[in-house]
């Protein structure tokens, strides 16, 4: 197919190709020159993909690594790195805000453009590395010298095609594919089509070595093992989780049913693949007001005859890298002692705003449980096991097939009773709850309630602003995490 029209939207002009060129040479240049000025052994340079010529229209992140040599002190790469970069952004007229990875770095506002400045040591091929960004200009260099011209327009298209189908990223948040790794799927099978073709035949530990290191066999664990041609002991894929890999491979199926389909029209082909390389049109919500989608999501959730919980809480001031992780490990560990308590668990996700709040949401397919249940102990055949098992339990036992059991009266009737006595100061060493937001959730304020009475107060429940954003744009934004939550799989299809 012929995605000439697709990529007109996707290929920066030449006006921001300019802009963006203008103002990464004016901040390498001073970098370098008050580098020469004051003595300090550092050059800057220009990675990511602006300087891999794969950034999409509108995305146009500059990134600029200063590179140390590899014998300078940890401390005074720091020291020195935000001190070149505070120069920089004070000499160009830009607004800077410290940030914090392994090392701190600086994002400026600087023409408009939102440029990270990051120190690093300059490592060649094949050297371990120092700080966890050393291998960023290796990766620029590689990409640099072997993706063609043509093929940068593949990686714009596989690019926005995984960001429309919810797979583009390698931050935890997402867990998918990272833009070094589209280019290097673009590098391994040619073109956008190609990589399709090839990945809607994927399996688990599909290996991709550009360099034949030979080093794939060493990534038996990751569902996609491709070696960093840079580093032959490291995946690139390392970060992609299950999830948007499976995602990836049916999306790509998808797709390629429509292109290969030779009884659709040519029209209504055309027109069903361009809205793969768009935002998800949620038809079913345009149009309709927080209140009226809030009963909409409310009528499923009673259709489905479950049990939905929500716990809301504050979480402290910390980076959305760190912050995820700790969420997802938090309400998977909550929802696994619910299922120990035997309430079943249908579906749990988490939705936060990065700043202010999290909210997680369990739903139940077995919320409320008899007053008895029974409590099974040892085997019938070892005597001494039981005999011991006696005297705790008296004589109260019976057997049951091999077992010598017990009906005991249980602790907690619901799965919402459970809750409101375990998240707590005295329970919580239960749960393995990440170490950031321990306080939070034991807190008076984090109370589970049912869904239908945190819907119906909604606008109670998003009265804040945060970052530009007001309460109704994110009451708005976490429906629609709802809306994904009761339709999984809407992103991989169209």
């Amino acid at each position: 197919m012929n995605y000439e029209s697709i990529l007109n939207e996707l290929r920066p002009t030449p006006e921001e190709i300019k802009a963006v060129n203008e103002t990464t040479e004016k901040v390498i240049d001073f970098i370098n020159e008050l580098c020469d000025k004051e003595g300090i052994d550092a050059e800057a340079n220009a990675v990511g993909s602006v300087a891999k010529k794969t950034w999409l229209s509108g995305k146009s992140d500059i990134d600029i690594f200063i590179s140390f040599p590899i014998d300078t002190d940890m401390d005074r790469l720091k020291e020195k790195g935000l001190y070149i970069a505070h120069k920089t952004n004070d000499a160009l007229n830009g607004k800077a805000s410290e940030h914090y990875a392994s090392h701190p770095y600086l994002t400026c506002d600087i023409d408009g453009f939102e440029v990270d400045i990051v120190p690093c040591y300059a490592i060649n091929e094949g050297d371990s590395i120092i700080s966890a960004v050393d291998r960023t200009i290796l990766h620029t260099r590689y990409i640099q010298r072997h993706l063609s011209k043509e093929q940068e327009d593949e990686v714009l298209l596989l690019k926005k095609f995984m960001d429309a189908v919810g797979t583009y990223g390698s931050e935890f948040k997402t867990g998918g594919f990272a833009g070094y790794l589209c280019e290097l799927l673009i590098l391994e099978y040619g073109s956008f089509e190609n990589t399709l073709r090839a990945a809607q035949n994927w399996k688990f530990n599909t290996k991709i070595d550009l360099e034949d290191f030979g080093t794939a066999k060493d990534f038996k664990q990751d569902p996609l093992a491709c070696i960093d041609p840079t580093d032959k002991n490291r995946n690139v894929g390392a970060a992609l989780r299950i999830e948007r890999y499976v995602d990836f491979i049916v999306a790509s199926r998808n797709f390629l049913d429509i292109l290969d389909d030779i009884d659709l029209d040519e029209n209504a082909k055309e027109e069903k693949i361009i809205e793969f390389f768009n935002p998800l049109l949620k038809k079913h919500l345009l149009g309709k007001s927080n209140g009226e989608i809030a009963k909409d999501i409310l009528d499923s959730f009673k259709d489905r005859q479950t049990q939905t919980l929500v716990l809301k809480f504050p979480i402290p001031e910390m980076s959305a890298d760190a912050l995820h992780p700790q969420l997802l490990k938090t309400v998977t560990s909550i929802c696994e002692k619910i299922e120990m308590e035997e309430f079943s668990v249908f579906n749990y996700d988490y939705w936060t705003d990065e700043e202010r709040f999290v909210i997680f949401t369990i739903e139940l397919n077995v919320f409320k449980q008899g007053k008895y249940y029974i409590h099974k102990g040892p085997k019938v055949w070892p005597k001494k096991a039981c005999d011991n098992f006696k005297k705790k339990w008296q004589d109260s036992l019976y057997p049951l097939d091999e077992f010598m059991v017990l009906t005991r009266e249980r602790e907690f009737k619901t799965a919402k009773e459970f809750l409101d006595n375990t998240l707590d100061d005295d329970h919580i060493h239960m749960f393995k709850i990440g170490k950031n937001i321990k306080k939070a959730i034991c807190s008076d304020d984090c109370v589970p309630i049912e869904i239908d009475e945190f819907l119906t107060d909604l606008d109670n429940q998003f009265d804040y602003d945060i970052s530009n954003r007001t309460g109704d744009e994110l009451a708005k934004d976490y429906l629609n995490s709802l809306d994904d939550f009761l339709n999984p799989g809407q992103y991989i299809k169209r």
